[in-house]
C-alpha cells in the first residue's frame, strides 16, 4: 500500500503534550519484571533460548565494560590524578565564564574544571557510564565557594526548608536504613539536634536556595543536555546515613568539608548495568567486594555511574559534607524509543489497513503464556505476522517529533539562567523601568530593525507544536524549585516560525531585527519585543528609553 505524505506538522500533532508532573518523587520504586515463557520455531523469528542468549550477550558487553574498574584500572586513574592541584576558584572560574559569549563552551569549560585534571574527551570516551574514578586533589580549598556548613546554617535560619520535601534526616544503623523526618518545618534547634543525635541531613534541592549552586547548575544542564540536579549530605563523625544502593542517575560526588569512606561496587548482574530505576538498600551480604575503597578528603571528587552500588561511612575524626551533582536520568535511547515507537504506532494505524485488520478468532486459543510450549502451526503464523508489521514500523516512525517531545521534558526541567551583569543590563530583568517620585521614570524601551539580538542562552528555547497551534518552549521564568512551575510557552504565529529559527540558528552571534525573515518591519518589531519581555533574548546593547 502506498503511503500519503504527511507534513511535518503533521508529524508533530502524533505526539500529545504530556501533562507536566508537579512533585518530584524522593522515593522510587524499583519495578521488577517476571520472565514468562515464550517460544516459536518460526523461520527467521527467534526462539526463547535464542533471544535470552542475544539479550546475555550484550549485557556482557556492558557488564565487561563495567567490569574493568578493577583496581588495576582505577589506581591508573587515580594515580593520574594524585599530584597537588593548583588551579583557579570558582569564583574566578564564574567571574571568567561571564565573559564567554557562548553559553555551551561555558557549560564545557565548567564541567573541565569540576573533573580537573581527568580530560574530558577521554573521560566520556572511556569512563562516563562505563566505571567508577577517583580524583584526589591534595587541595582541600578546590570546590572552597560551591556550598559550606555556614551556608546549610544560613539557609535552615532564613529559609523555609520543610522536612521531607527540601530536607531529610537519615540514619543507618546495625544494618537498618531509617528516615526520620517529624512533619513541618526545619528549624535549626530540631535539625542540629538531630545531628548532635547521630543523624545524616539530606538538602534535597539546594539550588532553590543557594545562588552558587543554582549558578554552576544552571551552566551544566547544557553540558549533559539533561537535567542536572544535586543533593547535599551533611554526616557526624563516625556515622552512616544511608544503606547500601545504586542509583538511577550519574554521580559526582563533590567532597567540600571533612571527609568520607567510601566504597563502590560492580552491578550485580547484567539486568543492573545502567538501570532504569535507583535500588532498594541492600544488606552487606547482598553486595560482595567493593572494587573501590578510599577516603575522600574535601577538594576530592568520586564519580560513579548509574548501578554502581555505593556506601560511605565517615570517619571518627571529622565530619562531612558532600555535594553530589547529579544528571542523565531517563535520558537513554529507550526513554526516547518508548515516545518513538508509540507514536509509530499510531501513526501505522492510521495510514497502514494491515495493522487495522482484526487478530483471528480463535487467537487465545494457541497465544499466551499458557500456549507457549505448544507446537502449532497457527502460532507460527501468528508470530510470522507480528515480525512482518514490527518490520513496518521504523517506517513510521516520527523520531523527529518525539525527540522534541522529549526536548520539551528537558526544558521543563531545566533551571533558569543566571544572569551574567552584561546580561542583566540588555535584558529586560534590567530594563531601566522603574517608580520613582510619584511617577513612572524611563519607559518602556525601543526596539528598532537596528537593535542587535541573540538567545540568552543556546538551550533556552525550542519551537515545538502543540496541536493546531505552534509554540516556542522556553527557561528563562521556570521555577528554582523543580517543576514549581508549569512548562512555560508561547504561541508563535506560523508566519514568524521562520524568523524564530533563523534566530534560534544564528546563536551565539548577534543579529539586526531588521534581518529577520518576515514578512514586514511591523511584524520584525513585534515579534522581537514579545521575545524580549519573555526573556529570551537579550541585545548587544542596554536598550534606550
Amino acid at each position: 500500500m502506498e503511503r500519503k505524505h504527511m507534513s511535518a506538522f503533521s508529524l508533530y500533532q502524533i505526539l500529545p503534550p504530556q501533562p507536566p508532573s508537579n512533585v518530584k518523587k524522593t522515593d522510587v520504586k524499583v519495578e521488577i519484571r517476571r520472565k514468562s515463557k515464550t517460544t516459536s520455531s518460526v523461520v527467521g523469528i527467534p526462539s526463547k533460548a535464542q533471544i535470552k542468549s542475544e539479550r546475555r550477550k550484550r549485557r556482557k558487553k556492558l557488564l565487561k565494560a563495567a567490569q574493568k574498574t578493577e583496581n588495576q584500572n582505577v589506581t591508573a586513574d587515580v594515580n593520574k590524578a594524585e599530584k597537588c592541584v593548583s588551579i583557579e576558584s570558582l569564583d574566578a572560574v564564574l567571574v571568567d565564564l561571564g565573559s564567554i559569549s557562548n553559553s555551551r563552551e561555558r557549560a564545557a569549560k565548567m564541567f573541565k574544571w569540576i573533573i580537573h585534571p581527568v580530560p574530558e574527551a577521554p573521560f566520556f570516551r572511556d569512563t562516563w557510564e562505563k566505571k567508577p574514578i577517583y580524583v584526589r586533589r591534595r587541595n582541600p580549598d578546590y570546590y572552597k565557594g560551591l556550598f559550606s556548613t555556614a551556608e546549610f546554617d544560613r539557609i535552615l535560619r532564613e529559609e523555609n526548608v520543610q522536612f521531607g520535601v527540601n530536607l531529610d534526616v537519615t540514619s543507618y544503623t546495625n544494618g537498618k536504613r531509617e528516615t526520620l523526618n517529624p512533619p513541618g518545618r526545619a528549624l535549626p534547634f530540631t535539625v542540629w539536634d538531630f545531628y548532635e543525635s547521630g543523624c545524616s541531613l539530606r538538602m534535597l534541592n539546594p539550588q532553590a536556595f543557594s545562588s552558587t549552586v543554582w549558578n554552576v547548575l544552571s551552566i551544566l544542564q547544557e553540558q549533559f543536555g539533561s537535567m542536572a540536579g544535586a543533593n547535599v549530605y551533611l554526616t557526624p563523625p563516625g556515622t552512616q546515613g544511608f544503606a547500601p544502593h545504586y542509583d538511577d542517575i550519574e554521580a559526582f560526588v563533590v567532597q567540600l568539608e571533612g571527609k568520607k569512606h567510601w566504597r563502590v561496587y560492580n552491578p550485580r548482574s547484567e539486568e543492573e548495568v545502567l538501570p532504569v530505576f535507583s535500588s532498594p538498600n541492600f544488606d552487606q551480604s547482598d553486595i560482595g567486594k567493593p572494587i573501590l575503597d578510599v577516603v575522600l578528603e574535601a577538594g576530592d571528587l568520586l564519580y560513579f555511574p548509574r548501578g554502581f552500588i555505593h556506601q560511605g561511612r565517615c570517619l571518627p575524626d571529622a565530619h562531612s559534607l558532600h555535594i553530589t551533582i547529579s544528571s542523565f536520568q531517563k535520558n537513554s535511547w529507550g526513554d526516547l524509543m518508548q515516545k518513538v515507537v508509540t507514536a509509530a504506532l499510531e501513526i501505522a494505524m492510521e495510514e497502514d489497513v494491515e495493522f487495522r485488520k482484526g487478530l483471528p478468532l480463535d487467537y487465545l486459543t494457541y497465544m499466551g503464556v499458557q500456549n507457549s510450549d505448544k507446537k502449532d502451526p497457527r502460532r507460527e503464523k501468528f508470530l510470522s505476522q507480528i515480525e512482518n508489521l514490527m518490520k513496518k514500523l521504523p517506517d513510521y516512525a516520527p523520531v523527529d517529533a518525539a525527540v522534541d517531545q522529549k526536548a520539551k521534558d528537558f526544558l521543563h526541567d531545566c533551571l533558569p539562567p543566571v544572569l551574567t551583569p552584561d546580561e542583566l543590563a540588555t535584558s529586560v530583568q534590567g530594563a531601566p523601568v522603574r517608580w520613582e517620585d510619584g511617577r513612572v521614570k524611563a519607559m518602556a524601551p525601543h526596539i528598532t530593525t537596528q537593535t542587535q539580538i541573540k538567545l540568552l542562552r543556546a538551550g533556552c528555547a525550542r519551537l515545538c507544536s502543540d496541536g493546531d497551534a505552534v509554540h516556542l518552549y522556553y527557561t528563562t521564568d521556570n521555577s528554582r524549585v523543580y517543576h514549581k512551575e508549569e512548562p512555560k510557552s508561547c504561541e508563535v504565529q506560523a508566519e514568524h516560525t521562520d524568523a524564530v529559527e533563523f534566530l534560534i540558528h544564528s546563536y551565539p552571534s548577534f543579529v539586526t531585527v531588521g534581518s529577520l525573515p518576515c514578512d514586514s518591519t511591523q511584524d520584525r518589531i513585534a515579534l522581537a519585543e514579545l521575545l524580549f519581555e519573555k526573556g529570551i533574548i537579550h541585545t548587544a546593547e542596554p536598550l534606550q528609553s
